[in-house]
């Protein structure tokens, strides 16, 4: 979560007006700072693969999930559609309009909400999923992901070929189309869940080895690429999500933090991290609201952004926290916060 807070405060610093391109020194520390950051949404689809699977009763699954995750994030669309009221960048009808667009997508100023149709959509697929990742082989599980992990290729492969493997204006599933997307993130988490568990120095390596090396092209691409590109999408093209590099860093790190174990489970610094995994939901949707707080008030009164970045995400981070956590006290806030 709160890689996902410094994430976002970094595009403070590079993203323009209109979707532009800003190519500044503050944009460089960005690309340094956050580009190991780009874990953080795969890692939380990771993380979910390992606690999805078995689904052994549907309608209490989807009960469940649904409940803790559809009403809340319904709740913050309507409250961004009025905070965007209030800041002025839209109009009443405006909001209203973007309350009835939620069953067709988020608000276009409220972009963070997009990973909560990604996560209904894995929660809609886990029950058919289910039954494969409980029994599949060792080896079937790991075609799967290596047929995944070509996939993820294709950003890259598109800059030479844009058309590959079948795609066509007539033809938006090519060959690999169903290897495609988080669900693979989802699948890994439940391999590693089912085979690799345990400690092991050599995985440990092998999970050094893909951070640095998935870093290295995140990082350098998305530098490269600030003084040529103009536009976000190019820009990003080593940012995105489903790329093998990011990839490399999300696997890299889940197999280090697999092997973490608290030496007493009841400890004051476990209870807090329980405490805040349990407000994590409720801090990605509302924390978009602090964060603009907190740069409006930290900006102007720090000068390097190797400073700035990290402080204003720690700050922005921590205020989201109490706030979810007072909200928490109210009756009834599972429907705010999950």
């Amino acid at each position: 979560m709160y890689m996902v807070v410094q994430v976002h405060t970094g595009e403070f610093y590079y993203i323009g007006p209109g979707g532009s391109v800003l190519d500044t020194p503050a944009a460089h520390w960005v690309g340094w700072l956050n580009s190991l950051f780009r874990s953080c949404v795969p890692l939380f689809v990771m993380i979910s693969g390992v606690f999805l699977f078995p689904v052994t009763n549907e309608g209490a699954f989807f009960r469940k999930r649904f409940s803790r995750v559809l009403a809340p994030f319904v709740v913050w669309c309507v409250i961004y559609a009025f905070y965007l009221y209030w800041q002025g960048t839209t109009t009443m009808q405006g909001a209203l309009l973007d309350i009835l667009k939620i069953p067709v997508n988020f608000g276009t100023d409220v972009g963070h909400l997009w990973f909560v149709y990604m996560l209904l959509g894995i929660y809609l697929v886990a029950p058919v999923l289910s039954p494969w990742v409980e029994s599949a082989s060792r080896r079937s599980m790991e075609r799967f992901l290596t047929l995944w992990a070509v996939s993820l290729t294709i950003p890259y492969i598109h800059l030479v070929f844009p058309a590959i493997w079948g795609e066509a204006f007539w033809n938006s599933t090519p060959m690999l189309y169903y290897f495609t997307g988080y669900i693979g993130y989802a699948v890994a988490g439940a391999y590693f869940k089912r085979f690799h568990m345990q400690p092991s120095r050599s995985l440990s390596l092998i999970a050094v080895v893909l951070i640095l090396s998935g870093y290295a092209i995140t990082a350098s691409g998305f530098l490269h690429r600030l003084s040529t590109e103009h536009v976000l999408p190019k820009l990003e093209l080593t940012w995105g999500f489903e790329t093998i590099n990011v990839a490399m860093m999300t696997v890299g790190l889940f197999l280090l933090f697999k092997d973490i174990q608290p030496a007493g489970p009841d400890s004051a610094p476990w209870k807090l991290i329980r405490n805040v995994s349990q407000r994590s939901y409720g801090m990605y949707l509302a924390h978009i609201i602090v964060l603009n707080a907190v740069y409006g008030l930290l900006n102007g009164r720090l000068d390097s952004p190797i400073i700035k970045i990290p402080t204003i995400a720690i700050v922005a981070f921590l205020g989201t926290y109490a706030l979810i956590s007072l909200i928490a006290l109210l009756p009834k806030s599972k429907w705010i916060v999950g």
